[in-house]
């Protein structure tokens, strides 16, 4: 059931209860549990937080902690499922689920008793109508009982008649109506996408209450950046939401009078602008943020020597020195520093790029450096992906703490140059895996991008699959579906992957919060994939 007014059907309902909240490892669902966070701790609402990374790990916690709550919280994990048939709950529990992965379990919507869902209706959720999916079992038995005794022979025989008649009607619309909500629940299934962010809908919440302060703003634009860099909603869903958050922005941060003056050296300033499509080019060199960055990698093919040799041309067209764009960009001349802005959207135009500038936010921490939105995204990302010694849950909690410290994530930036090296052989290997793949018969579908010698793109969808435990002999692989700047981010691998693991009888595990990533047995991989051909020819 969707929630119409969170802070009275939820927040006011949790306040003065002791909750449990699972927390999904992501960006995102971070930023949504700082901004509850600091709402429990400004009304001493008690809470215990889990991280979980998967669904087997959401089941293994609720199992452990089912007796000693009956309100649970879950964060970006739980609405695309039939949430009460995975966990098996008591009739007395109630889920409150904030998650921005669509489409929504259709059970979860109609279920008025235990699922409470914290989502921004505004988003387009086409949900089927509750007749259209639902039917009562007894409808049809109801309608055959109830009948006299005591009627005449040939009364009884007319009336046999007309209820075989009526019989046979009933079963024909019970199969149409069945085949009616197959199309239905296809149609509305066939897709996996996001909504709105969850740090979004914590901050709203905030705001209604009044509670609202711009460290919980800038936790919501981080939520949201976090979606736009890890291309999860459509171009027009973030300008829209930065919009929306933009107003935020100038309602916390408006100060009158000279700033310079204003400004203290412990003060937290947000500021919206158009900045560069660059990750992280203010803390690294330019040339590595070039190289790093999936939109300029993508677009100079920077895994061909050609591509490299491209990159090089668009320095020189640039007029800027190997010498200056390969130290800090802090280290960098200040006149060319000053035109940076104009000289790479300059020439960016002239090698098909002409999306280098996008909307964004920066934060200021008094007068020290200044971080940008996606910045703070990677960063956060780095800390909780750190592949160094730490379990999961220390690396969550790491990265949950960098997002509330004086200058945030600096520790993260700080392992990010460590692992450009590794990251650069990652993509070396991929791509040269594309390669070869890409000369097997029939595997052109599975290549991301294919250019003919006319250069017109043909934009195919990407499937990889990679070891996940050797002994266990079991695979994880992954759907990507093909995508440009215009299109609406969603994927359809979800349902594919269903239905060619049912017609092989593969041993497939959805552990993943995301459907579009699975485990498969090693063994199945071939003829899964065949039939995995077989559904998108």
């Amino acid at each position: 059931m969707f929630v119409s007014d969170f802070r009275r059907e939820f927040y006011e309902l949790v306040q003065n209860q002791r909750v449990l909240l699972f927390v999904a490892s992501d960006v995102d669902a971070l930023c949504a549990c700082k901004i509850l966070q600091a709402l429990f701790q400004c009304d001493h609402v008690q809470y215990t937080l889990v991280p979980v990374s998967g669904w087997q790990e959401l089941e293994t916690a609720f199992l452990e902690h089912r007796e000693q709550f009956q309100y649970f919280i879950l964060i970006n994990c739980g609405a695309n499922v039939d949430l009460l048939d995975i966990l098996q709950p008591g009739e007395d529990a109630v889920f409150f689920v904030c998650d921005s992965r669509r489409p929504i379990n259709i059970v979860n919507v109609y279920n008025d008793s235990q699922i409470k869902l914290l989502i921004k209706q505004d988003d387009d959720l086409d949900i089927p109508a509750y007749d259209d999916i639902f039917r009562d079992e007894e409808e049809d038995e109801e309608q055959s009982e109830n009948e006299s005794d005591g009627s005449e022979p040939s009364e009884k025989r007319m009336r046999l008649e007309e209820e075989i008649v009526e019989r046979t009607m009933r079963r024909r619309q019970r199969r149409e109506w069945e085949a009616r909500r197959r199309d239905i629940l296809f149609d509305y299934e066939q897709y996996e996408y996001y909504g709105t962010s969850s740090a979004m809908v914590m901050f709203d919440l905030a705001w209604t209450m009044s509670k609202d302060l711009n460290d919980m703003l800038w936790w919501a634009i981080i939520g949201l950046t976090d979606q736009w860099v890890q291309d999860k909603i459509t171009q027009m869903k973030y300008v829209t939401d930065v919009g929306v958050l933009q107003r935020h922005v100038s309602r916390h941060n408006h100060r009158h009078g000279d700033e310079d003056n204003t400004l203290s050296v412990d003060c937290t300033r947000i500021s919206f602008e158009y900045d560069l499509r660059l990750a992280l080019y203010q803390h690294w060199s330019l040339h590595d943020s070039l190289c790093y960055t999936s939109y300029t990698a993508a677009r100079f093919k920077l895994w061909s020597v050609r591509g490299k040799k491209q990159l090089q041309e668009f320095l020189a067209d640039m007029g800027l020195p190997l010498k200056q764009v390969k130290q800090k960009f802090q280290s960098m001349d200040i006149s060319l520093k000053e035109n940076l802005r104009e000289m790479i959207d300059e020439s960016a135009s002239k090698f098909g790029m002409k999306d280098m500038r996008v909307q964004t936010f920066s934060i200021h921490f008094g007068f020290k450096h200044k971080f940008l939105a996606s910045d703070v995204v990677f960063a956060t990302l780095s800390l909780m992906e750190n592949p160094e010694d730490g379990s999961g849950t220390d690396h969550f909690i790491q990265a949950l703490d960098s997002l509330s410290r004086p200058h945030p994530n600096s520790a993260g930036i700080g392992h990010l140059p460590q692992e450009n090296e590794g990251w650069n052989q990652s993509l070396d290997v991929i791509y040269q895996w594309c390669d070869v793949i890409g000369r097997l018969p029939r595997a052109s579908i599975f290549s991301s991008v294919k250019w003919t010698k006319n250069r017109r793109c043909k934009l195919l969808p990407l499937v990889m699959a990679a070891p996940l435990n050797v002994e266990q002999g079991t695979v994880t692989v992954v759907g990507i579906p093909p995508e440009t700047d215009t299109s609406d981010r969603k994927n359809f691998f979800g349902r594919a992957f269903e239905k060619a693991a049912e017609r092989t009888n593969s041993r497939t595990l959805h552990n993943h919060f995301d459907l579009s990533v699975i485990e498969l047995k090693a063994e199945d991989r071939s003829k899964f994939l065949d039939a995995l051909v077989s559904l998108l020819s």
